[in-house]
């Protein structure tokens, strides 16, 4: 497509595609027409067309898809949430319709597997009872996998699905042969137990029914818990689209107010936020000052204050005063948009993983039926009967059935995943065990992550002659009348001091004298917020102050040198001093930060045993990223500080375009693009459910250390299928050659094929003694 043609941009919802060959041939069959860039994406059924409107229609593109043998559709137009409910409620119809046919079929085929295999079952015609309960499972239970093989066969290529229409049918085949024109439909059959097929055409009393009913059951397993996992892959940008306002209080030229949906809001309106709502959409504030919290966007748990003039962010939350907005950006230029199509791009731009069974089938499946049928032909040609010709032709087709491929994935996945569950680690499906394998660098979202993501009272410092107690006890009760989060985090920990009834020390400066603990922090009298500095109120006929080194400076209060340095050491451990005042003297230094989880050092310890090179990201300043790095353990080197949100996935590319492997670690939806473009991306489970939607791993306990132990637990079951796919293979190499020679009777050949899946589930079993 010539770059200067003017094109317009489409993405095509896709269905029909059953793996990712289907993707890889409908982007071939777009790319060919002219005028058209085209990427097909199997894990979001979605199809991104860059096309030149003058050479090419919308309908060619629909048309062409249709042609490849599967459909599309032209998107409708964008109504935020409401599309993407009612897109979910279709995926959720398409796995529930799914579901039932499996459980149908599953109902169906157990008595037919019992009385097929126990002879002690076998009643007076019970070879017609299996028939009538086998013939719906591989006629109605198996349709999907017919419908695919006939579509695949129109365009000449074979997949899974190939295999595993021609293993069923050719069961289900040989047995009505074996019933209407051989010996199976006698009254008085019983299974008999002679393996070995010989040219007197006693094979035609063999019948295969519960191998053709039992091999659709497990297929359909497969798939539908590969469709619960696919269910879930645009759940991180309908979390996203819920996180907006959905009203605001739109403010009038004449001061009124009137509360309209956010998406009447247009450029240069103004509006109104109170404390504790939601911005609507991203502005600049005209009147008012307060402090916001902005963690939802950029994961930092410390609040910023916002005065006339300043930028704000919609989705973010007003923690104080009230503030009067004025629209600069709307619907989707929003930052919140724009994060949303961060997490879409990063998506789309994974490669689809191919799995070794699909990319093996192209070949395997020709050669498998090429096979029977030269072995019919040998046979026939070589003068034995059409009866054994037929046999060892059967044989071919059934022991290269693929019911231990269609296993080996799905049993090591579902075991894996349930032990991971019991663990607290949820792995979201097999494509994300392919990204742990080589992973050798993982980086650390810091708040939320390596730190608790709540502020809380660090260390406190007091003059001589002053109690901790006495101190935190007015400060205490002069916070405890804000909504101030650092204002939160001191009074909690005064009445946490109160509640202890004790002067127990507290972080540095602990050791000086305290006075007895109240039973409750005390009343405060005149009470004023001073947006942006801090209170002022009187406590116990106290005239106190706590806030800044600012509001200290308007009541002309100096700070002692002991206090001056505490200040000075608390900045550069990257922690928010609050200084407290009374009487006219500046008495105590509060720091309150974002503290280390305990078991954050010896999460990277474990993370570094397991040859990962751990790199520790944050928005926040680089005094306080060191600290926290040097607390746990990582290289001064390996800290990257104050980055932006939408920076956060740059960050993650420019390493991958190092050559590493990148696994993400994060919590807020300031880390969701960067967990979606990832290599492999991993959600503290306490964090936002973007992030856990846009994440391949879950880490349900918050704790880092099950980092490790889900990066391990992957590697686990992912060696696992690749044991169970090289036995599936294995055993199919070295039995053809005996079905082919005439050696393997079908029943010996329905036998191995039952053993190769009995082993590929015990050696998945294994998965559940994983500590």
């Amino acid at each position: 497509m010539s770059a200067a043609a003017p094109t317009e941009h489409v993405e095509l919802p896709i269905s029909g595609m059953t793996c990712a060959s289907c993707a890889n041939r409908i982007e071939r069959k777009l790319n060919k027409l002219d005028g058209v860039a085209a990427s097909v994406n199997y894990a979001t059924e979605k199809a991104t067309v860059d096309y030149d409107p003058a050479t090419v229609a919308p309908q060619q593109l629909l048309d062409t898809v249709a042609a490849a043998g599967y459909a599309a559709r032209l998107p409708a137009p964008p109504r935020a949430a409401a599309d993407a409910g009612a897109a979910a409620d279709d995926e959720r119809d398409e796995s529930a319709a799914l579901r039932t046919r499996l459980l149908i079929s599953a109902a169906l085929s157990l008595p037919v597997l019992l009385i097929s295999m126990i002879p002690a079952l076998q009643f007076d015609d019970w070879q017609w009872a299996a028939l009538t309960l086998a013939s719906p499972v591989v006629v109605w239970g198996a349709w999907p996998f017919h419908r695919a093989a006939w579509l695949n066969a129109k365009h000449a290529t074979a997949t899974m699905d190939t295999l595993v229409s021609v293993g069923v049918l050719a069961a289900w085949l040989w047995s009505l042969y074996a019933l209407f024109l051989g010996d199976a439909g006698m009254t008085g059959m019983r299974m008999p137990f002679d393996l070995w097929p010989d040219s007197s055409g006693d094979a035609g009393e063999h019948i295969y029914l519960e191998t053709a009913a039992v091999v659709t059951v497990f297929i359909l397993a497969g798939r539908y818990f590969e469709a619960r996992a696919k269910r879930r892959a645009g759940a991180a940008l309908r979390a996203l689209l819920e996180l907006g306002a959905k009203e605001v209080a739109l403010l009038g030229d004449d001061g009124s107010e009137r509360r309209v949906p956010v998406e009447q809001l247009a450029v240069g309106d103004r509006f109104v936020v109170r404390p504790g709502e939601k911005v609507a959409t991203d502005g600049v504030v005209e009147e008012g000052s307060s402090a916001v919290d902005q963690s939802l966007l950029t994961g930092e748990s410390v609040p910023v204050e916002k005065r006339p003039g300043d930028d704000v962010a919609g989705a973010t939350v007003n923690a104080g005063g009230r503030l009067v907005v004025r629209a600069t950006k709307v619907g989707a230029d929003t930052a919140l948009a724009q994060i949303a199509r961060l997490v879409s791009d990063a998506q789309s731009g994974k490669a689809p993983v191919q799995r070794l069974a699909d990319r093996v089938s192209g070949v395997f499946v020709p050669i498998v039926i090429a096979l029977a049928v030269a072995t019919l032909g040998f046979w026939l040609g070589a003068g034995e009967s059409a009866t054994f010709a037929f046999t060892a032709a059967v044989a071919v087709l059934i022991i290269a059935c693929p019911c231990a491929l269609g296993l080996a994935t799905p049993t090591a996945l579902l075991v894996g995943t349930g032990r991971g569950a019991q663990l607290g680690l949820l792995i979201k499906g097999p494509e994300v065990l392919e990204s742990t394998r080589a992973v050798d660098t993982i980086v650390l979202d810091k708040t939320g992550t390596v730190t608790s993501g709540r502020m809380s009272l660090a260390s406190m410092t007091v003059v001589d002659g002053v109690g901790e107690d006495e101190a935190l006890r007015i400060a205490g009760a002069l916070e405890d009348a804000s909504e101030h989060p650092i204002a939160r985090a001191i009074a909690a920990a005064a009445r946490e001091r109160v509640a202890a009834g004790s002067s127990g020390a507290l972080g540095a400066g602990a050791g000086a004298g305290g006075g007895a603990a109240a039973t409750a922090l005390p009343p405060v009298e005149s009470f004023a917020n001073r947006e942006g500095l801090g209170v002022e109120g009187v406590v116990d006929g106290h005239a106190a102050l706590v806030g800044r080194p600012a509001l200290m400076r308007e009541w002309s209060l100096s700070l002692p040198s002991s206090l001056e340095r505490a200040r000075a050491e608390a900045e550069a451990a990257g922690r928010t001093a609050v200084l407290v005042a009374w009487d006219g003297e500046v008495r105590a230094l509060l720091a309150v930060a974002d503290t280390v989880k305990p078991s954050s050092a010896e999460a990277i310890a474990s993370l570094k045993a397991l040859g990962l090179r751990p790199l520790l990201l944050t928005g926040d300043n680089a005094a306080t990223a060191a600290a926290v790095a040097a607390e746990v353990g990582i290289a001064p080197e390996d800290v990257i500080a104050e980055v932006l949100p939408a920076d956060k996935a740059d960050v993650v590319r420019r390493l991958q375009s190092e050559g590493r492997v990148v696994a993400m670690v994060g919590d807020g939806v300031n880390d969701a693009p960067a967990l979606a473009q990832a290599d492999l991306g991993l959600a503290i489970g306490t964090g936002t459910d973007v992030a856990i939607e846009a994440s391949d791993l879950t880490l349900v306990s918050g704790d880092l250390r099950a980092a490790a132990d889900a990066i391990r637990l992957s590697r686990a079951t992912l060696r696992t299928i690749k044991q169970n796919l090289g036995w599936a293979f294995g055993y199919n190499v070295a039995a053809l050659p005996l079905a082919a020679a005439g050696l393997l009777n079908p029943l010996l050949a329905g036998a191995a094929m039952a053993f190769s899946s009995v082993s590929v589930v015990a050696n998945a079993l294994r998965l559940r003694r994983f500590r």
